[in-house]
């Protein structure tokens, strides 16, 4: 029989939704503040700057964001002059989407930042602590996929690209 939970702040899901909620808000006030984006064009970026060209039902899988939320962002960043679109020659319905030499350029320099926003956020945890809490999150999230009946538990094989 499972556990009652007599207050919302004790329902570990909920910590751990309000604590990523609030890592990825202030990671998203620096890539506001210093490059226009929101976490959504960030993520579709760091993925491309990543692996490389993918199509959108590709980023829908290595991001975990909804196809609107993908489909917005892309249309950000082909809009800012930062991704560029290209028919998919194995499927005339898709179409790639990859960095062009300006989105490059700007991941390269958000990645320093997202590296120093990192250090900056778990500055609370020691390097050991740091290192249980990595290996945590993967075997929770290795747990959801094997739960299945939701198509955010697949196993997009892109595990990490930033808030």
């Amino acid at each position: 029989m499972p556990q009652k939970i007599s207050r919302l702040a004790d329902f570990l899901p909920y910590l751990l939704s309000v604590t990523s909620n609030a890592v990825s808000g202030r990671i998203a006030d620096e890539y506001a503040l210093r490059f226009g984006l929101k976490i959504p064009e960030w993520r579709v970026m760091a993925v491309l700057g990543d692996a490389g060209s993918r199509t959108q039902r590709d980023l829908v899988g290595a991001t975990l964001m909804d196809k609107v939320a993908v489909n917005r962002a892309c249309k950000v960043l082909e809009d800012r002059g930062l991704a560029t679109r290209s028919p998919n020659a194995r499927d005339g319905r898709s179409h790639h989407l990859e960095l062009t030499e300006h989105g490059r350029t700007m991941h390269g320099q958000i990645m320093p930042l997202a590296l120093e926003m990192e250090e900056l956020l778990f500055a609370a945890l020691d390097a050991d602590e740091r290192a249980q809490f990595k290996v945590l999150l993967g075997r929770l999230r290795a747990h959801v996929r094997t739960m299945g009946g939701n198509e955010h538990g697949t196993d997009d094989g892109m595990e990490e690209f930033g808030a």
